[in-house]
């Protein structure tokens, strides 16, 4: 199979049609037929079981209904249309399970509660069905193959999304992944998991230490996924069985529905790894589950305190956040980082270029590694300069991991470096107190020039905002310095 010829011929077929517009549309069309073809391989990996029953009606069996074994009875135009629209999808969706059912039953249900079936032409649907059937996952180089397929679609769905969601680049999440070293063993969870980044970086990292089956068993309960949005959810799911987890903790919700305070023992995990949405809001509602000093309005912000309430004690957490963050001094952001740093030991800060979520944002954003061993000592700040011959990353020039090797070099033997030509530093540790004195505005070890950014309307407005509340607060504070001085108070 051509994995070139394969996209191709996917996207002239569903451009044909009426009824699909645009690439979300099209991804989910193909996702939801791709779900199914990969469950229906995974139903018979489970038939090996002799305690394996399908809660599949035996007609919406892949087999039974989107197999041409070409002798003319394939299902196709007005009678396949009819047939996924009315049958299909309805029974999917009204699945009778047990409240104990496993999740290998429950996603088949969930994963249709929300999604669509766009395409009004069954010619051009049983067509697209056929090009499907072509992969073949019995060949190892096919499935291989597929695997290439599966990041080309993922990485389609970023120029799909809206402002402010941006899908993760797979260097970013191997080198964090890499830098936090999670185990067999360990619960690895993402509360804004979008299409499984993290948790499929996490997987290939724990795959290379598998020997046995107790491995095999912690394998496949070692990540824990939440998705607000039905498709990135009904993608991170796919993702999961393509990664052999036959029981994916992949659920479609929001994260910061439940009260913080609520949370137990058992809701935590040893390893957070996330790049959670910045740049939306939430309403009062969401803000309420929340302690009232911590109610931000940047969403962000409450993903950051989420995390606070469920990491275990010694856990250890990995979190790309905005720069808004670092500088942001506005009451709530001020609380959070307060805790966050007087509760927890925030030992690196990487800064990254502006460019590393090219094309899709021009937003500088950075990591910050912490962990629930004790309060913060002292910060490790790290910047990551551009590569030598590149101006900007790009669509055709993305970040790739080996950008982080002297990141990972310096990681393992910490030193401050200073660079003679800006007279900035590139690496350096502050202590609690520095970072105190300044009111945890942690914006340090930042870029020494203004990089060109072309910024969207909202992101616009958000960086102004920042920056303004920022900077109303250094003025307030020098104006009760010489208010002190003189020994007036200006009202």
């Amino acid at each position: 199979m051509s994995l070139g010829a394969f996209v191709k011929n996917i996207q002239n077929i569903m451009r044909g049609d009426s009824g699909v517009n645009g690439d979300a549309q099209r991804i989910e069309q193909l996702t939801w037929l791709l779900f199914l073809k990969i469950y229906a391989k995974k139903e018979e990996e489970w038939s090996f079981d002799e305690d394996y029953r399908s809660v599949l009606p035996e007609e919406c069996k892949w087999e039974n209904w989107a197999v041409d074994n070409k002798d003319g009875k394939a299902l196709t135009g007005d009678s396949l249309l009819e047939f996924v629209n009315e049958k299909l999808f309805k029974q999917l969706k009204n699945l009778k399970l047990p409240e104990d059912a496993p999740m290998k039953h429950k996603i088949l249900r969930d994963a249709f509660l929300s999604t669509n079936q766009y395409m009004k032409d069954g010619v051009l649907l049983r067509q697209l069905i056929n090009e499907i059937n072509e992969i073949d996952f019995d060949d190892m180089k096919e499935l291989h193959a597929f695997g290439d397929i599966y990041e080309t679609i993922l990485r389609s769905l970023q120029s799909a999304g809206n402002a402010g969601e941006f899908y993760t680049p797979r260097a970013v999440t191997d080198f964090i992944v890499e830098m936090v070293n999670p185990k067999l063993g360990e619960h690895v969870a993402d509360f804004a998991c979008g299409t499984g980044g993290f948790l499929t970086s996490t997987l290939n990292h724990l795959s290379k230490d598998m020997d046995n089956v107790e491995d095999r068993e912690q394998f496949n309960n070692a990540v824990y996924g939440i998705e607000k949005k039905p498709l990135p959810h009904l993608l991170c799911v796919t993702n999961m069985l393509l990664h052999d987890i036959d029981n994916p903790q992949i659920y479609n919700a929001n994260s910061l529905e439940r009260k913080v305070r609520d949370y137990k023992e058992n809701d935590k995990f040893e390893v957070i790894l996330m790049n959670p949405p910045y740049g939306g809001t939430e309403n009062e509602i969401i803000k309420e589950n929340f302690p009232a000093d911590m109610r931000s309005s940047e969403t962000a912000d409450l993903f950051i305190a989420l995390i606070m309430y469920r990491l275990k004690q010694n856990g250890r957490a990995a979190v790309i956040i905005p720069d808004g963050f670092l500088f942001g001094l506005d009451n709530a952001k001020t609380a959070i980082k307060k805790k966050l740093f007087d509760e927890f030991n925030v030992h690196t800060i990487i800064r990254l270029p502006s460019s590393v979520f090219a094309p899709y944002t021009s937003i500088t954003t950075n990591i910050i590694f912490f962990d629930n061993t004790g309060a913060t000592e002292n910060t490790w700040f790290y910047r990551v300069d551009m590569p030598e011959g590149y101006k900007h990353f790009s669509k055709t020039k993305p970040m790739k991991l080996e950008h982080f090797t002297d990141c990972m070099n310096w990681w393992k033997n910490r030193q401050e470096i200073k660079d003679s030509e800006t007279d900035t530093y590139k690496a350096k540790a502050y202590t609690y107190e520095e970072i105190e004195q300044r009111g945890f505005d942690i914006d340090l070890c930042g870029y020494p020039t203004i990089e060109e950014e072309i910024l969207s309307p909202e992101e616009t407005i958000m960086r102004y905002k920042e920056e303004r509340t920022a900077l109303n607060k250094k003025i307030d504070e020098q104006l009760q310095e010489i208010e002190k001085l003189l020994g007036v108070k200006i009202c």
